[in-house]
């Protein structure tokens, strides 16, 4: 008996280089950078035969010759049988690597100008951010305090009341507050006028809705 089996395998690794990484920082203004691309790989391959049998039974013949006249006796009889390895085995195959790229723009002035222009850009971008912030605050002010002289606020409960809870109205330039006004008026005897002060409040009741009298 004579058993004859092959079997042929065949594998590759194929390495793809991606394309730089390009960044953009608005305005079209884009970068492209070195690339490094890493790719491991771990490939594998079984083989087994169906179904699995470790031995066979070899029988062993009687070849006896008792009369030795050059024929068996006894031809075709198995005296017994023996356990024989079929030499049938499990394959198994196990690769682990990696595969590795590097690849560079070869002008660097090109990368350095592009640098340059990105980090201006970049300072462009946070002081538009900054101007659309002062005007966001300089309309809020003008608003808040329009409406606060006017009465006009938020309830201390409401959720907006922050809003307008920093801005304070302040009297105009050159104005203190209390102040008192001079009423001028017309003397009968020598016909001069003088000034009378007004108190700006009084807590006597008497003295409310009384004459005003000349000094």
């Amino acid at each position: 008996m004579a058993n004859s089996s092959g079997s042929v395998t065949n594998q590759a690794i194929q390495v793809l280089q991606g394309p730089y990484i390009t960044n953009t920082y608005g305005g079209g203004i884009q970068c492209q950078g070195p690339t490094r691309n890493f790719t491991p790989y771990v490939t594998g391959s079984a083989s087994a035969s169906k179904p699995y049998e470790p031995y066979y039974d070899d029988p062993v013949y009687d070849i006896s010759d008792i009369n030795e006249d050059g024929l068996i006796d006894n031809p075709g009889d198995i005296l017994f049988t023996k356990k024989t390895r079929t030499g049938q085995k499990d394959n198994y195959s196990l690769g682990v690597g990696f595969s590795m790229t590097w690849s560079t723009p070869t002008d660097k002035t090109l990368q350095d100008l592009c640098k340059r222009a990105a980090s201006t850009q970049i300072e462009l971008t946070n002081q538009i951010v900054a101007n659309k912030r002062l005007d966001f605050e300089i309309a809020r002010l003008k608003n808040c305090g329009e409406l606060k002289l006017k009465g006009i606020q938020f309830h201390p409960r409401s959720p907006y009341y922050s809003v307008c809870a920093d801005v304070v109205v302040n009297n105009p330039p050159g104005h203190k507050h209390p102040h008192v006004h001079a009423i001028p008026s017309v003397s009968s005897s020598s016909g001069r006028q003088s000034a009378i002060p007004v108190q700006p409040h009084s807590s006597d009741a008497a003295l409310l809705g009384a004459p005003l009298t000349t000094k």
